[in-house]
């Protein structure tokens, strides 16, 4: 069956030659919205030697759901240690149209979350530039150093294409940014703030990189919500979403005694205060929050606000709530018109403290 295989010619060894690093230019180049066409999507694909040994079996499942759904819109890019492995379990499921989208990256990882390791791409609409910023496991919580190499590794094998950005003396993650395609990043006071990531550097010293870096005209920081069991110290992308037309999807919690409500109504009325580039209210779009999911003693951080734009698509996480599962699909149908909406359960994702989106990282069309 048709599959491009790649295998990593060196990782460690390599550095960026100070020659790939581009001079900033924010005069033509953007940060594109999720929903902006894709020229494909990657995962970093679980493995025996990562958390996910205990139910390996489960979690590939969930995987090969996100692969069927993605290559039947888009190309895929699969990160992955086990190539061989890896090409078995989609063969039992993807047919051979999906397989010819598939191109497999043989590379050593630590983990799956390519969301936060993944390149951070900006363009111009004809050329790409592929940001590496630097992934230290979330303000060094987790070892992470296979992870923080992978871009390097898909970049000089030739499986992305575009112009290398080296920014490894920056962290950040591609969940703790969402970007509406016309100049406003949003981000989380409480993550990029947060320890042993980018200190000593002050708040405005981090939103003036943000601005050079990401060709941002303007940044909004969000300095309420978190959610119990979240390892990234409060990503964007499970607390609030960008949509078009001046959309923001939010989660909303209802219940006054649930410990998320104080924080999150906060976030709702500071969402109220913020305005577009020219000036008008968002259109906040409530998401319900999931009732509480536990692993043991342990909160497990669900939310519909880690949903995937796809080309023609929208993946979004179910948690076996019906009632819940359902509005959710409501609401990001208001937000997504005319796209297919893709329901996956999502309640072996968190179980390692993250969901869908968390999983993937895009690549827009050049």
């Amino acid at each position: 069956m048709p599959v491009t295989l790649i295998y990593t010619t060196f990782v460690r060894q390599y550095h960026p030659a100070k020659g790939l690093k581009m001079q900033k230019d924010t005069n033509h180049y953007s940060l594109p919205p999720e929903w902006a066409w894709q020229s494909a999507m990657q995962l970093t694909w679980p493995h025996g030697d990562t958390d996910w040994r205990e139910y390996l079996d489960d979690i590939c499942a969930t995987y090969v759901e996100m692969a069927d759904a993605i290559t039947r819109h888009q190309r895929l890019i699969v990160v992955t240690p086990e190539p061989a492995e890896v090409k078995a379990q989609l063969c039992k499921r993807l047919t051979e149209c999906q397989m010819a989208n598939v191109t497999l990256h043989c590379c050593p990882t630590n983990d799956t979350w390519a969301r936060d390791h993944g390149f951070i791409t900006v363009t111009d609409g004809a050329h790409a530039r592929l940001l590496d910023f630097r992934f230290n496991g979330w303000g060094e919580k987790f070892e992470a150093a296979l992870d923080n190499a992978i871009n390097r590794s898909l970049y000089i094998n030739k499986v992305v294409e575009g112009e290398y950005v080296d920014h490894n003396d920056f962290v950040l993650e591609g969940g703790s940014i969402e970007s509406d395609g016309h100049g406003t990043v949003l981000t989380t006071s409480q993550c990029l703030l947060a320890p042993n990531r980018n200190q000593p550097l002050s708040r405005q010293e981090i939103e003036q990189r943000l601005k050079d870096y990401l060709c941002a005209d303007r940044i909004l920081w969000i300095d309420y919500g978190h959610l119990e069991g979240d390892d990234t110290d409060g990503h964007i992308d499970t607390l609030v979403r960008t949509a078009p037309d001046d959309t923001l999807l939010y989660i909303r919690c209802t219940d006054e005694s649930d410990s998320h409500y104080d924080d999150l109504k906060l976030m709702e009325e500071q969402l109220k205060t913020f305005r577009s580039a020219d000036g008008q209210p968002y259109r906040l779009l409530p998401l319900p929050m999931p009732r509480p999911i536990y692993d043991g003693d342990d909160r497990l951080p669900a939310t519909y606000a880690n949903f995937v734009v796809i080309n023609g698509a929208v993946i979004y996480p179910t948690y076996g709530q019906p009632d819940n599962d359902d509005e959710a699909a409501r609401v990001i149908a208001e937000a997504f018109p005319g796209r297919e909406l893709i329901g996956i359960d999502s309640r072996t994702v968190i179980r390692q403290h993250g969901s869908l989106h968390c999983c993937t990282m895009q690549f827009p069309k050049e």
